[in-house]
Formats: structure tokens, C-alpha cells, sequence
């Protein structure tokens, strides 16, 4: 046990306990940060279920809980289908408020994304290493720092501006939406006059992407931003990690399981294109219409119904 779900490392004194398990049920940010969490799974072959961003049992009795894992995972691996399979590319994100953020990706990022046990979609702790969410929602991220091994002095270059249609933590959309800049891999403005913008310019300056997630689990509600959300199909968000507490989440979300660093900024709308072909196109995940994800969801209903009924 420990004070919060916040430690970004596993305390000391727990490591010798955690070091001797084989299997792992963690609330802890720590079990996707901490290269110790990290080299146990890939090293130890320790296999984890990872509740963080679940809170309650009361997710149990929700539609997106009894969706078929199955079909999160063929749906998954349906839009790892999508992405280039070789060579170096360059991911461009776009929206009708204008939105345009570019991810270049080496050929040694794409061959690590393709290691990633999510990314094959396995969405049961039944193998070796794995790391899993108790509940399938978001997939992985389609941009992750895991991609180059969360090296710190590995750049980059990432750029462009964001302008979400909302932020984890505040109550309701954007009327303005702020503009959020990087350049060279760093927030380096963040432009707008309203106060969502104070909001954002006080603590993202200086942050950094520590993830890019698409939500891959149809029964999830569209417009819901929270938990760790979006989790509909093709909606994004942006996890930006800056360099200092937000006083905004501290005192909006006191309780938050997330270190108050962390903002995800949200988008219904992005299309988003890896090299010359499309993964999302206007708020659409493009591998929902992939012939195995409709061959899987058959065997469970009707494929419209399973696949694009999204709750709002």
C-alpha cells in the first residue's frame, strides 16, 4: 500500500516483494513508467493486469465491460494492419479547427511498435510478460515513447499545433479552443485568450507527449472523456506530461489517480494518416470496417450493431 496511485517509481521497500511475484495486479502509474516494472515483464516474464485507470467495480455494469475482448483485440490488431509495414514515415494528425501535429517515425519505431503485446491485440493475462488492462477500452497508443524505449535523450521530432475539443479535468468543452504548440518534441506555446488557455499555458510549457491513445472499444460512450478516455473508436487523446504540478487538476480532481502533471487533451473529429495511408478519418477508425473484425464480431451479434451503435 502506499499514500496515492501517483508514484512514478515503486518505493523501495516494495521492489523485493514485487521482484518475487510472477503475477502482478497493480494500481500504481508506476507499473508503465518504472523501467524496474518495466524489466520484470520483459526480463522476468512477470505478467501484469493493470487497474490504474479503472476506479470501481461500478465500470463492471457498464455496456464497454461486456464487449467482447475478442473483438477489441481483432480490431486491434486490424489497425496495426494499417500502418506502414516498413521504412520510415511520417503520422499526420488533422481536424476542422486546425489541428495539424506530426509524429516522424524511424523504421526502428515502427519495428518496436510491432513487439508490443498489445499491439497483437492480446487482451488476457494468459502469456509471459504480457501487460493488460482488467477491462479492454483504449488500445495502444498510436504514438507511445515505449516505441523508442522510453529513452529520455532519444529525439524525435515531433511538431505542430493541437487544438482539442476538450481537456481531462474541465467540465465541458472548449468554447475557444486553446492552441497547443510543440516544437522539437516540447510545448512551446500555448495560444488563446480564454481562460481554459491560462488553464494550460500554466503547467504544459515545457511538457512533453508521453502518449498519443485511440480508443478501440465500440460500447464505450463517444463523447465520455474520462477515465483515461476517450475510449470510442477513433477518438484520441493527447497525454501531455508537463514539467510542473497543475494547481487547475489539484484542485479540480484532488483525488485523481494520475500525477497532477498529466492533461489529456481530447478530439472526436482527428483524421489521421500514417505515410499514405489513413488509420482515422474524420473521428472514424478505418479498421472497423476490416473483414476479420466483421468475421469476429458475427460470431458474436450483428457486426452494425457491435460495431457502430456508439453510445453518446
Amino acid at each position: 500500500m502506499g499514500e496515492s496511485t501517483r508514484y512514478v517509481a515503486v518505493p523501495d521497500k516494495v521492489r523485493p516483494l514485487v521482484e518475487e511475484a510472477t503475477f502482478v495486479v497493480s494500481t500504481w502509474f508506476a507499473s508503465v513508467f518504472d523501467p524496474f516494472c518495466q524489466n520484470l515483464r520483459r526480463k522476468h516474464g512477470q505478467r501484469w493486469v493493470k487497474i490504474t485507470f479503472f476506479r470501481n467495480i461500478d465500470l463492471w455494469n457498464t455496456p464497454q465491460a461486456r464487449f467482447p475482448v475478442e473483438i477489441v483485440g481483432e480490431l486491434i490488431r486490424a489497425t496495426h494492419r494499417l500502418y506502414p509495414e516498413d521504412g520510415p514515415f511520417e503520422m499526420r494528425i488533422t481536424d476542422p479547427r486546425g489541428t495539424d501535429f506530426r509524429v516522424p517515425f524511424s523504421d526502428a519505431m515502427r519495428q518496436r511498435m510491432k513487439t508490443d503485446n498489445r499491439w497483437r491485440g492480446r487482451n488476457c493475462a494468459d502469456e509471459d510478460g504480457c501487460y493488460v488492462h482488467y477491462i479492454a477500452t483504449h488500445g495502444p497508443n498510436i504514438y507511445d515513447p515505449f516505441m523508442f524505449g522510453n529513452d529520455p535523450d532519444v529525439k524525435v521530432g515531433l511538431s505542430g499545433k493541437i487544438r482539442a475539443q476538450w481537456g481531462v479535468g474541465f467540465e465541458k468543452p472548449f468554447e475557444n479552443p486553446p492552441e497547443v504548440v510543440f516544437q522539437d518534441d516540447h510545448v512551446v506555446a500555448v495560444n488563446g485568450d480564454g481562460w481554459e488557455a491560462d488553464v494550460l499555458r500554466d503547467f504544459l510549457i515545457g511538457g512533453t507527449l508521453e502518449e498519443l491513445g485511440c480508443g478501440h472499444n465500440p460500447w464505450a460512450p463517444r463523447f465520455d472523456i474520462y477515465p483515461a478516455g476517450p475510449n470510442s473508436p477513433g477518438a484520441l487523446h493527447f497525454g501531455i506530461n508537463g514539467p510542473t504540478e497543475s494547481k487547475y487538476l489539484r484542485k479540480m480532481m484532488p483525488n485523481w489517480e494520475e500525477p497532477h502533471v498529466h492533461m489529456d487533451l481530447v478530439t472526436f473529429d482527428s483524421t489521421v494518416k500514417a505515410g499514405n495511408r489513413t488509420l482515422i478519418d474524420e473521428g472514424y477508425l478505418l479498421s472497423l470496417s476490416d473483414p476479420a473484425v466483421i468475421a469476429c464480431a458475427k460470431r458474436y451479434g450483428d457486426p452494425v450493431e457491435l460495431l457502430e451503435s456508439f453510445p453518446l
